[in-house]
């Protein structure tokens, strides 16, 4: 997934309000930004951070700015926008590049199903279960190498893994995807102390049958695209 306009490097000065973030362009100009972003993103919003924007031109949209990366010292990067999982997979789930998760005949998103909920991709095949697949975008990393899930509480996270559970013993595949937003990670698990609800969730949903699949991107300026499937710790 290439981005629509070229990103545009800035320091990030602040993130407030959960979707909106103050940065200093290049060029010495302040802005405001739009954060596509409703977690905590620990570790992502310090003052002073090298941050990439994407502008736009658009007249109906009120900001001019949307941050989408992080740059962390090294040349790692991060991506904060919790909406390029689902916009990079769908493709790739119908061209059947996704492993384990090839080899279906139709990808639905945003199906509804359970109660009061919708299922980021559903994937049908005639002779084949349905396959329920919800994505997590993954940014938090406190120990090098390692990304975690959540960076927050997320009551909204276990309803999903317990209509999941349902899913499964019901007849249907279910899968929980992980999808690591950063570059400088190898392997993915719980931040089972910042949310232990969703910790006791996950390995519920687990024991009735829930599928786990984890992989990286690939993180630059220009794009974002499915990286390798990567090892996931149980918590």
């Amino acid at each position: 997934m290439r981005f629509q306009t070229p990103l545009v490097r800035a320091v990030l000065l602040r993130r407030y309000k959960r979707f909106l973030a103050d940065a200093r362009l290049e060029d010495g100009r302040e802005i405001t930004a739009h954060v596509a972003n409703p977690g905590s993103m620990m570790g992502l919003k310090d003052e002073g951070l090298t941050i990439w924007l994407e502008p736009n031109d658009d007249p109906k949209r009120k900001l001019k700015y949307a941050w989408r990366l992080v740059e962390h010292e090294g040349g790692a990067f991060t991506g904060v926008d919790t909406g390029v999982p689902n916009r990079m997979l769908r493709p790739a789930l119908t061209a059947g590049r996704v492993p384990g998760l090839d080899g279906y005949d139709t990808v639905r998103p945003e199906v509804k199903y359970g109660e009061n909920s919708r299922i980021d991709f559903l994937l049908t095949s005639e002779g084949r279960p349905d396959t329920y697949v919800e994505v997590k975008s993954v940014t938090l990393s406190r120990q090098p190498g390692l990304a975690e899930f959540p960076d927050s509480v997320t009551a909204r996270g276990a309803k999903h893994l317990a209509e999941l559970a349902n899913m499964a013993e019901a007849g249907h595949r279910a899968v929980m995807l992980y999808l690591v937003q950063r570059t400088d990670c190898s392997a993915v698990t719980l931040a089972a102390d910042l949310d232990p609800t969703y910790a006791a969730a996950f390995l519920e949903a687990t024991a009735r049958g829930v599928e786990v699949l984890a992989f990286d991107c690939a993180i630059s300026p220009e794009g974002v695209s499915l990286g390798a499937p990567l090892p996931f710790r149980a918590p």
